[in-house]
């Protein structure tokens, strides 16, 4: 099983740079206040009077894109980047349902992943600005994977597309009255959750090679300190902590296989020591009739951010302070 060390920054730079960006032109504007009132001012007109103009002109290659090539304006907006300073003013192609359909789209494959699906239900317009409403499906196999994925993976995706929303409204429905939806607020289910992972100091980082893999394969990488094994099955790829189920060993040397009479898509993970099976495309699950107790691997989320494959690390679940 390869391994790989920490990602080295110069070698992201073109693909990572841009999306921090906003945080440096930020942090030298709050420089600038320490020259004073008058010099904070003209910094900031200045940043304005530069931003206007790129606008304009963005503005203006889009209209002349527009009228003589149509189809590349919806090929800008595919473009992360592009897309962003689109948003930025006011030209962006699609509109707020749109824009959020194509980002659920983007992490359907991880919810699959765990049992789980996304429908955006509508956008409400209210006196505040638009309210996002969502509807879940399906269960997850743990209620880890379950959490992160509703915080890292759909509503990191929703607010990327949709910077203007005001608020992610979860509408779930009650298993003994699936016809009864209880209106949830994002910001309260997830409390406990975003305390935890404050401490834990969860952060996305780039493993462009996990992108590499080929059908079937498994490898593993070292990202901020934290062993992580990846396979890809069919289109998809999923990563997991490097520690099995049951044994909590290394996964190193472990082997992908389809259960016999399975459907293709289908995977399953043999431990090299301990011999447990896991479910690697349903969130790990452990898939032994012998088993005791609700063995499971522990997912760790995985997406495509700028182009480049992506894993969120939570340093207090892998055991890495």
């Amino acid at each position: 099983m390869a391994s790989t060390g920490p990602q080295d920054p110069e070698a992201l730079d073109d693909e990572t740079r841009w999306r921090s960006a906003g945080d440096r032109i930020q942090t030298l504007l709050d420089a600038s206040a320490g020259s004073g009132t008058v010099v904070r001012e003209r910094t900031e007109q200045l940043a304005a009077e530069l931003t206007d103009l790129y606008g304009a002109a963005l503005e203006r290659m889009i209209a002349i894109t527009a009228g003589s090539a149509p189809e590349l304006v919806d090929q800008f907006a595919k473009d992360e980047l592009v897309a962003s300073l689109m948003l930025v003013h006011g030209l962006h192609p699609h509109g707020v349902e749109r824009r959020i359909e194509d980002a659920l789209d983007g992490v359907r494959p991880y919810l699959g992943s765990h049992g789980g699906d996304v429908a955006l239900l509508e956008v409400v317009e209210r006196q505040d600005g638009p309210v996002v409403r969502l509807q879940f499906a399906g269960s997850c196999k743990s209620c880890p994977s379950s959490a992160v994925t509703l915080e890292y993976a759909v509503e990191d995706a929703v607010r990327a597309a949709a910077p203007e929303i005001v608020s992610i409204e979860v509408v779930a429905a009650q298993p003994d009255s699936p016809e009864s939806p209880s209106l949830i607020s994002v910001d309260s289910v997830l409390s406990r959750l975003r305390d935890h992972n404050d401490r834990a100091g969860a952060t996305w980082h780039p493993v462009p090679d996990i992108g590499d893999l080929g059908q079937g394969e498994i490898a593993g990488f070292l990202v901020a300190g934290v062993p992580i094994l990846a396979c890809r099955v069919a289109d998809d790829v999923f990563a997991y902590h490097d520690r099995c189920g049951r044994c909590h060993e290394s996964l190193a040397g472990a082997a992908l296989h389809r259960p016999l009479g399975a459907a293709i898509g289908q995977a399953v993970l043999r431990c090299p020591r301990c011999h447990a099976h896991f479910d690697v495309v349903h969130a790990g699950v452990g898939v032994d009739d012998t088993a005791e107790t609700a063995e499971h691997l522990d997912p760790i989320p995985l997406l495509r951010r700028d182009g480049v494959p992506s894993v969120s690390v939570i340093a207090e679940a892998s055991g890495v302070m």
